[in-house]
């Protein structure tokens, strides 16, 4: 495993961040493990070298949080991890149960720290932007997240480039702490980012941890153009259905597994291989509901593709439109 610092910080995380949304026990998702069929698939990324990893609140309704605060000191020291939560869905009822108001931060940061049993986070991310809010207010929350000692870093999930440059903004203006990481939406499938906010990360040394690497399991097989659902989570997933229903997503889907068969390695590999190739691209954060998954993602970091390859990989795509903001 190679480590490389979180954009323009000092945080050495490793190339593969692991994904926790898929644990936790007594999820209403089927495909989510409990906590000890998932201490296997952690036990292993550790042993692979992952040191970094990603959760939210909202994942299983804090489930999520409660599995990746018991199982990762089995394996690492605190020092060891770079763990990163996430804020803004709702989490209790009521009016102010959501969002990036100063209230909800600063009850939504003590809860994921309870969750979680530590005493900070690494990484403390907006999960989506907070029209609702005045980025003024949310910015200084953070700042005082931070400052409290309750987060390291601060960093911000799927908005348009405008919003995060005003969000940057804000923060030089008041000498509060900037977002150090942007996790977008960006696989193979879907590229709209390259547009302008990965250019944006690039230029301001943000570092950019993609979410969804694998298009929720479609650029690894889990389903066909023909309409078929060969997975739990395919079959049951209407959030995969949401992103990725343009017919032409399947040329690329067809065209990764021309690749990979050429390689004689799963086209999951090459897909990965690919986003890990890309400028900027930090650390894709992976999802694994199997060993097997976990192998993938491991064997991409080493995987090298050459430029022909890349071209063949890019050219059936056809643009989008913004998916993954809201």
């Amino acid at each position: 495993m190679n480590y490389v610092n979180l954009g323009n910080t000092g945080l050495r995380v490793s190339r593969v961040c692991l994904g926790m949304m898929s644990f936790g026990n007594d999820s209403d998702r089927p495909w989510v493990l409990d906590e000890a069929e998932t201490e296997p698939i952690v036990k292993a990324a550790v042993e692979g070298g992952v040191t970094f990893f990603d959760t939210a609140d909202t994942y299983s309704n804090g489930a999520s949080e409660v599995a990746t605060g018991r199982l990762l000191p089995k394996f690492l020291s605190r020092e060891e991890m770079v763990v990163a939560t996430k804020v803004f869905m709702p989490m209790t009822p009521g009016e102010n149960g959501g969002g990036l108001s100063r209230k909800h931060i600063m009850s939504a940061v003590d809860a994921s720290l309870a969750r979680l049993d530590m005493e900070y986070v690494d990484l403390y991310q907006i999960h989506r932007w907070d029209s609702r809010t005045p980025i003024e207010e949310t910015m200084e929350a953070l700042h005082d997240v931070v400052r409290a000692g309750k987060a390291r870093y601060i960093g911000a999930s799927s908005m348009f480039s405008w919003q995060f440059a005003k969000a940057q903004h804000v923060a030089d203006l008041n000498n509060w702490t900037r977002f150090v990481s942007m996790q977008p939406h960006y696989n193979l499938i879907y590229r709209e980012e390259e547009r302008e906010m990965i250019p944006l990360c690039i230029d301001q040394g943000v570092g950019i941890i993609p979410w969804s690497p694998l298009a929720r399991g479609v650029l690894a097989g889990n389903r066909t153009r023909e309409g078929a659902r060969n997975t739990t989570r395919s079959d049951t997933d209407g959030f995969t259905d949401y992103l990725y229903s343009q017919p032409t997503d399947f040329d690329v889907v067809e065209r990764v597994a021309e690749v990979a068969a050429e390689r004689q390695v799963p086209p999951a590999q090459v897909a990965l291989a690919w986003l890990l190739q890309r400028p900027g691209v930090t650390a894709p954060i992976v999802g694994a509901t199997k060993l097997g998954h976990l192998v993938d993602a491991l064997a991409a970091e080493h995987l090298e593709l050459g430029a022909e390859e890349v071209a063949r990989l890019e050219e059936p795509y056809v643009p989008h439109p913004v998916l993954g903001h809201f």
